[in-house]
């Protein structure tokens, strides 16, 4: 669809098409769902296979996998269609999860979820693709804010029914359980949705694709490499991080030349794409990066058991469900983004600038309300970039530009979880041993609740003063997410680029 042309919704009738767009969302919650649900399981799986040491791994194979073929399931559905790139995600999604189910080890598992997450990837951009190519830019507004919420609540939902699946039927049936809903989903996308043919003439770039699939490796690999390796600094980690700027300069001149290239280069010479990566990287390193470390700053600092720890998320999870449906609202009234990126990114400087300045002495009611007003910074943007990068680079590149924002978003994430651990590893490491106990690193929430009221206070003002620091560069992450927001120019959702603009 050239950039000038009217909109053509991929399925014209209305009522189909919002069927669709359910059918869509379900298969997005298959994609997040899988990776929260899996954190209460992990341990009963230790139990049963042993290998403590690759703990991590069943988490990170997954996430490795998935970021790797994000670009190239977008370029794909650029080349052939968005439908059966999608359709053979889900298969492979499918497939994935049969395999971890039936796993008989620790490592037959973490490859079964390496499998998992070339579906999943795929999962995820293919939807948003998809949805560019449902509704017209001001209303794809709207729906994005729904599929903002089914992110939140699988997020939510995933540890839950993770624990409750695992004690009432084992922990196979978290894996097993997508096959039936994962087989609805494919008959109702095979039955709704055409694929629209997009007159090109499909030539892969293979080569590309295996040097960006690489480089996105060692990127998130590197991201994790603190769990990994003990340290984003130790020897290893430098090689990995050698290892990626050789790729890149390899896969730079491979894409120069190639006639299909996985991401086209230009679309990093288009200052609003750059900017909203920036956005996006900032916005997932918050949202999702922050998670587990709110969750233990709550039970280290204010002492709280992990069940009331988890109340503290409805305030967040209220705040996203406004944020996402007011801003998805205005948005399409408006067909202004930018506005939205600017208020989701102020709110959420502010939210982590309170944290810092106040969480450790603040009353819990106060705590509430500072989350909730994360979550409300957090539903004002988090469809921002999406909306943006597909605004910014419509024509035969919005499935290449969807895979790279989605990535960024992942990326974000990743960085924001192990640089938030090296800072609390750091801050933890400094902190005076307690007498008779030893380094706080050593310390669970249950142990510095059954210390001695002495020795639990100095545990407490050591997790806290490591937080504050912990909270403080959050804000600077906003921030720098902020200031790019204020630099994008302002633009409508629908209108046409102008040629030779940027914007």
């Amino acid at each position: 669809m050239d950039q000038q042309s009217p909109f053509v919704s991929l399925v014209e009738h209305p009522r189909r098409r919002v069927i669709a767009f359910l059918f869509l969302l379900m298969s997005m919650f298959l994609a997040t769902l899988d990776n929260q649900i899996v954190s209460t399981a992990l341990p009963t799986i230790v139990g049963e296979f042993g290998a403590v040491e690759r703990f991590g791994w069943v988490a990170s194979a997954y996430l490795l996998a998935s970021c790797a073929v994000m670009p190239i399931y977008g370029k794909l559905g650029d080349l052939i269609g968005r439908k059966y790139v999608l359709m053979a995600a889900i298969v492979i999604f499918l497939v994935g999860s049969l395999t971890c189910g039936l796993a008989v080890s620790m490592n037959t598992l973490i490859a079964a979820r390496v499998l998992q997450g070339f579906g999943g990837g795929g999962l995820m951009v293919s939807i948003f693709s998809l949805n560019a190519d449902l509704f017209p830019a001001r209303e794809r507004a709207k729906y994005q804010s729904y599929a903002s919420l089914v992110l939140m609540t699988s997020g939510a939902l995933g540890p839950i029914l993770g624990g409750t699946m695992t004690a009432a039927f084992g922990w196979r049936s978290i894996f097993l359980v997508n096959l039936p809903v994962g087989l609805v989903v494919l008959v109702g996308l095979h039955i709704l949705l055409p694929n629209r043919k997009t007159g090109r003439r499909p030539k892969i770039d293979f080569l590309g694709a295996l040097l960006l699939a690489l480089m996105v490796t060692g990127i998130v690999l590197w991201c994790d490499s603190g769990e990994i390796f003990g340290s984003m600094l130790s020897p290893a980690s430098l090689g990995v991080v050698a290892a990626v700027a050789v790729l890149t300069a390899l896969w730079v001149m491979v894409e120069r030349r190639a006639p299909e290239p996985m991401i086209p280069l230009s679309l990093f010479s288009n200052r609003t794409v750059v900017l909203l990566l920036i956005v996006s990287i900032a916005s997932g390193s918050i949202a999702i990066g922050m998670v587990n470390y709110l969750a233990l700053f709550l039970q280290t600092v204010h002492g709280l058991s992990p069940t009331a720890a988890g109340l503290f998320f409805i305030p967040v999870t209220i705040g996203l469900a406004v944020g996402a449906l007011t801003g998805g609202r205005l948005m399409s009234i408006t067909g202004r983004y930018r506005p939205f990126a600017i208020l989701g990114l102020s709110i959420s400087t502010l939210a982590f600038a309170t944290l810092s300045l106040f969480a450790a002495s603040a009353p819990l009611a106060l705590m509430a309300a500072i989350l909730g007003l994360h979550g409300l910074g957090i539903g004002f943007g988090q469809q921002v970039p999406v909306l943006g990068v597909q605004n910014a680079a419509r024509g035969g590149d919005v499935g290449a530009a969807t895979g790279t924002v989605t990535l960024s978003r992942m990326v974000g994430a990743s960085a924001g979880i192990s640089i938030y651990g090296a800072i609390l590893a750091h801050g933890l490491g400094r902190s005076a041993s307690i007498p008779g106990v030893g380094s706080l690193t050593e310390l669970s929430p249950t142990a510095i609740a059954a210390l001695p009221a002495p020795a639990r206070a100095l545990a407490i003002g050591g997790y806290g003063d490591t937080f504050t620091m912990l909270f403080m560069f959050a804000a600077v992450v906003c921030l720098i997410g902020l200031v790019a927001a204020l630099a994008l120019r302002p633009m409508l959702l629908g209108a046409p680029a102008k040629a030779g603009s940027s914007a």
